[in-house]
């Protein structure tokens, strides 16, 4: 070959450079990949060796945005498998039973020390956790998980009740209100034995957590008489019922009543004078997850805050991800501004002072199932 030819085939080499760059091309691990909203996918950082092609989420109805999915299979090229369940019961039951396909839940703050006892949670490597940079202090460290050695916090939040302010001329103030006879037939209820027999526990100034069984007898024969007043029990989507103008008020997570009042400002959040249930959902990953090295990826990519700012826009409960709210303050102001100025969603500090976070109540969990089962049996 003479260096004529050489220097052809140089030239050539360089012109096809500067043609790549000039149209955008990029290396593989950078392509750029597209929604079916249109959003562009963010690049994962940092991102992780991934040899796995699937990942098996088993998660609470309603509280995955489509587009993590979407990008997570774009970006790292593994399929999303998507289960869910209403109750953290629900979920551990079906763990207990066998179950070994799931590499990521997000079970709740009482029942996680439950599962840790009990050998079904691994811990977490935090030197692959760059996602908990992000994340406000105020949400770590919790007694459910000291350390935070198998949890990472995804969303809190709180359990009050919610009324349509044109529907309910008698607003309620308390948790004791709901048993009020005008009531009659109006409640959508939380399907949750811990929620329904807690909030009962608390009118009868009991601890929230209580494992006596005296107690616990009396709270059931109170919950009993409130059966009249309930139309339907609903962890699914108790917003819909509510909205549709099924039921009038009841019980109700913060981001279901914050979803209804957008679609309905006449929709009030109140905050029982009782004391309010507090609550926060974590990524926690089964003892016998079959992809772990998709389960670390996963939980950084959505937790960044160039995606998990989407939970503003879907599932507006209450953020621990304070990256995310930066992200939102700067880029959707929009959203940032619904969320901060609402006590839905930016739950005051006084309620928080007097609010209740639910424990294990260990061997005492069989009698609240059982409990809650008697109490529906009577619909």
């Amino acid at each position: 070959m003479n260096k004529n030819t050489v220097w052809k085939l140089f030239v050539l080499v360089v012109m096809c450079t500067m043609l790549v760059t000039a149209c955008g091309g990029k290396p593989a691990e950078e392509e750029q990949f597209t929604t079916s909203s249109g959003m562009v996918c963010p690049q994962p950082e940092p991102r992780l060796e991934v040899t796995s092609k699937e990942l098996n989420l088993f998660v609470w109805t309603e509280y995955i945005p489509i587009e993590w999915k979407e990008c997570f299979e774009k970006v790292y090229g593994v399929s999303v498998n998507h289960d869910e369940y209403s109750s953290n019961e629900e979920m551990y039951a079906k763990l207990s039973a066998g179950a070994t396909t799931y590499d990521l839940i997000l079970p709740t703050d009482y029942i996680v020390s439950l599962m840790v006892s009990q050998g079904m949670l691994q811990k977490w490597d935090h030197e692959k956790l760059a996602v908990l940079n992000n994340i406000n202090p105020d949400f770590l460290n919790l007694p459910f998980d000291s350390g935070n050695e198998y949890t990472i916090p995804y969303m809190a939040g709180t359990d009050a009740i919610i009324y349509h302010s044109d529907r309910v001329t008698n607003p309620p103030t308390s948790w004791e209100d709901l048993w009020k006879s005008e009531y009659a037939g109006r409640l959508v209820l939380l399907d949750d034995p811990r929620v329904g027999i807690g909030f009962t526990l608390l009118t009868l100034g009991y601890d929230l957590n209580t494992k006596d069984p005296t107690q616990l007898e009396e709270a059931k024969q109170k919950l009993l008489t409130l059966i009249p007043n309930v139309k339907l029990f609903d962890s699914d989507s108790p917003k819909t019922a509510l909205i549709a103008g099924d039921v009038d008020l009841g019980s109700v997570w913060n981001g279901e009543a914050f979803t209804a009042k957008q679609e309905d400002p006449a929709f009030e959040y109140v905050f029982p004078s009782e004391g309010t249930i507090l609550w926060q959902d974590n990524w926690a990953m089964p003892s016998s997850a079959p992809h772990e090295d998709a389960a670390y990826a996963w939980v950084n990519y959505v937790g960044q805050s160039s995606l998990f700012w989407l939970m503003l826009r879907d599932f507006p409960y209450t953020v621990p991800n304070a990256a995310a709210l930066e992200y939102a303050k700067a880029n959707q102001t929009d959203l940032y501004d619904a969320y901060i100025n609402s006590p839905i969603t930016n739950t005051p500090s006084d309620v928080l002072a007097k609010g209740f976070f639910m424990e294990d109540v260990g061997e005492a969990t069989p009698l609240y199932d059982q409990i809650w089962t008697e109490v529906k049996g009577e619909e």
